[in-house]
């Protein structure tokens, strides 16, 4: 595969990777590969990937080898959507404006092609033999903390005990660090990792990520409020309804259109720090730009 391909190009020969991947750790059950790859099909920007792809294409990495890395932190990722659907948790017909998986098939299967999903990424990143042994353990050892106990299930875990009781801003936020900033910092991480990014520019990624992260929460509490069913491709006012602790039923729309934007600055200004950190010839500083631009999907734009 040739680093040469836009990175839209890129995203879309990962794509099918993403899908024809499960065929090797599902092979055994039809019924469970078809749950597996419904829940990768229903559409999403694919954003923690195209982070990821984006980092190592700044470090002028190989994305070939950042494919296994970059499709594990995605089957992750899906797989807390589907348990996230289920009635015991947030309880959504609908994701993307598709039938969540248990609505597709059922509660059971769902909760199986969950579990797949989430043991066979480490296999995925493990078995990809191109990389050191050591970068293998790292990345493998570096997803587990993001998306276990001390990452995005426990920010899951604070997130329902906090339901039906006021946080303040700073709960609310150390909940979201967790529940949702923990993947996309894994994201960066592992990009600068695969593509050996020297140190001072890796810190002002993550930084930039910690920022990101925050405001990809803020913007999806938002659009539960301001956009509609068919605009979110899900079901409106839920978090309401679960008496979720949220930005808006925290601080309001218009404090919370304010803190959305304080976030996107902040990132910004990161990036710009990355520029001023290294040697222009040395990285692909196009890719600076690709992440500046995957600020827009966190934009809303609302007369609030």
């Amino acid at each position: 595969m040739e680093n040469k391909m836009s990175l839209a190009q890129q995203m879309t020969v990962f794509e099918t990777y993403l899908i024809e991947a499960v065929n090797d750790y599902a092979d055994d059950s039809l019924t469970l590969k078809e749950a597996m790859t419904y829940s990768l099909s229903t559409g999403g920007k694919r954003f923690r990937p195209m982070l990821l792809l984006a980092v190592v294409e700044f470090g002028k990495g190989n994305l070939t080898e950042a494919f296994p890395v970059a499709a594990a932190l995605e089957w992750i990722h899906t797989y807390s959507l589907i348990h996230d659907d289920l009635p015991a948790m947030d309880n959504d017909d609908y994701r993307r404006g598709k039938l969540t998986t248990h609505k597709k098939f059922n509660e059971g299967i769902a909760i199986l092609a969950g579990d797949a999903l989430l043991t066979a990424a480490f296999s995925l990143i493990l078995n990809q033999e191109e990389l050191s042994n050591k970068k293998r353990v790292q990345l493998a050892k570096n997803l587990a903390f993001a998306s276990g106990p001390k990452g995005m299930v426990s920010g899951q875990m604070n997130d329902i005990e906090g339901e039906r009781k006021t946080l303040t801003l700073e709960e609310l936020e150390n909940i979201h660090v967790q529940k949702t900033g923990a993947l996309i910092e894994y994201a960066i991480s592992a990009g600068s990792l695969l593509a050996d990014v020297p140190v001072n520019a890796s810190t002002s990624l993550l930084n930039y990520a910690k920022h990101l992260g925050l405001a990809y929460q803020i913007h999806n509490d938002l659009k539960d409020v301001v956009y509609s069913q068919d605009e979110s491709g899900k079901r409106a006012g839920n978090d309401a309804e679960l008496e979720k602790n949220t930005y808006p039923s925290l601080l309001g729309l218009k404090e919370s259109m304010a803190q959305l934007n304080k976030q996107i600055v902040a990132a910004t200004n990161e990036i710009n720090q990355v520029k001023k950190s290294v040697d222009s010839q040395l990285f692909n500083m196009e890719s600076l730009e690709t992440l500046i631009k995957m600020l827009d999907y966190v934009r809303i734009e609302t007369e609030a």
